[in-house]
């Protein structure tokens, strides 16, 4: 398998305990700076992007066993032993994967609003909104805002996924691939088959929305023994944007007890 070498940013004091921020699909690091820079008060805290977003090389692979790989990859060039693992959705998955695979290496794991599952929902609506923009006719991001209204009614979704759209020489184009993500979004919703692998014994906190419905707690006990699943109140799918100072508290509050 081909790992690519992921891009980060780095916040903190490098003698604090290692923290780890796994973004979701559609997302970088970038989504996470102002909970990073919270949390950089207390950790070391690295957010690589992952395989096909943000900085990093793209790919025509996308699933988690690639993502994990790379994530041991940029676990091992950095020199890591043990490290705290964050991850939301998408990154979630990558976070319970490599715990499932590399338990020797996690510390504590946090798990944002996504379960150990396969989900039955498809982004192809989504991708196919996001490849009929006509990026030749655009000329600055309120144009393409409103040209996604209809098929992407939320305003903040639009704005999230927008910002995957850049100017470059005058011109907008996407930083994603979107046909990878296109052909890969199967993966990204499906979780792998366990298998023989042990459960995750370590500890793990799963954070979810109390507006979300994409984590049950018959989904968690096998894998994750040791889990407590906590409810934020007021909050779906992007807690951490809705409930920030909650979410920071409670992320805190775990990994230091």
């Amino acid at each position: 398998m081909k790992t690519v070498e992921l891009a980060f940013e780095e916040l903190g004091n490098s003698d604090d305990c290692h923290l780890i921020i796994l973004h979701g699909f559609f997302a970088s690091s970038r989504n996470w700076r102002q909970v990073a820079e919270k949390l950089s008060a207390k950790f070391h805290v690295y957010m690589p992007d992952m395989r096909n977003h943000g900085s990093s090389p793209h790919d025509p692979l996308m699933d988690y066993p690639s993502m994990v790989a790379d994530l041991k990859l940029f676990i091992d060039r950095l020199g890591l032993k043990k490290v705290n693992l964050l991850g939301h959705s998408m990154g979630g998955k990558v976070a319970m994967w490599f715990a499932l695979n590399y338990p020797e290496h996690v510390d504590k794991l946090i798990v944002v609003d996504i379960a150990p599952v396969s989900y039955k929902h498809s982004f192809d609506h989504l991708i196919q909104a996001l490849k009929s923009l006509p990026l030749n006719e655009i000329s600055n991001r309120k144009q393409a805002e409103a040209m996604l209204a209809a098929d992407i009614p939320e305003l903040s979704y639009r704005q999230f996924l927008l910002q995957n759209l850049v100017l470059n020489h005058g011109e907008y184009r996407w930083r994603i691939d979107l046909d990878v993500f296109y052909r890969m979004a199967p993966n990204i919703i499906a979780f792998p088959d366990a298998g023989q692998l042990p459960p995750f014994a370590g500890n793990t906190l799963f954070i979810a929305g109390a507006d979300s419905d994409y984590v049950q707690p018959d989904d968690i006990a096998e894998l994750f023994p040791e889990a407590t699943l906590s409810i934020i109140a007021n909050a779906g799918h992007w807690l951490h944007v809705q409930q920030p100072e909650i979410f920071i508290e409670w992320v805190k509050n775990f990994l230091l007890n």
